[in-house]
């Protein structure tokens, strides 16, 4: 069985387009999994619901998730409330300042979706760097590695 690796990740300019082409880029590198990328206000609960894993990507806005994030969780929500706990999941931050509240946001509607955070959400935080594109296709590299060994 092909098992599906999907990331939904806001990228409103070319820094943070280039983030998640590495997380994608990192994800395809493995055999075996089937890679899915959407914005997030193109994915919906059905996109979740055929993955086995989820990265999610959000600019900081205003000390929070990109509202496009937030749509998405919004709409999400409730339909996949008691149908996908369990759900391996990571996160990435394009934060300009320090990122807690967003990253403290979108913890808490993991956590009330019950997903599993299978490592610890990369913030790339402050002015630019391009470092930050190579942690993100190991974000991506590591998340798809897990699915297709059956880690997570």
């Amino acid at each position: 069985m092909t098992k599906r690796l999907l990331i939904v990740a806001h990228a409103p300019s070319d820094n943070t387009l280039a983030l998640r082409a590495a997380v994608e880029r990192g994800a395809r590198s493995e055999t075996g999994v089937e890679v899915r990328v959407l914005a997030p206000l193109q994915a919906g609960p059905d996109d979740v619901l055929a993955a086995q894993a989820i990265i999610l990507g959000t600019t900081e806005n205003l000390g929070y998730m990109s509202g496009a994030l937030k749509d998405f969780f919004d709409r999400s929500y409730n339909p996949l409330l008691e149908k996908t706990q369990g759900l391996p999941s990571a996160l990435y931050i394009r934060a300009g300042s320090d990122g807690t509240g967003t990253r403290r946001g979108v913890e808490t509607i993991l956590t009330g979706l019950r997903w599993r955070a299978v490592q610890e959400p990369l913030l790339c935080k402050g002015p630019w760097q391009e470092a930050f594109v190579q942690q993100c296709e190991e974000l991506g590299a590591a998340m798809a590695a897990g699915l297709a060994a059956g880690i997570f």
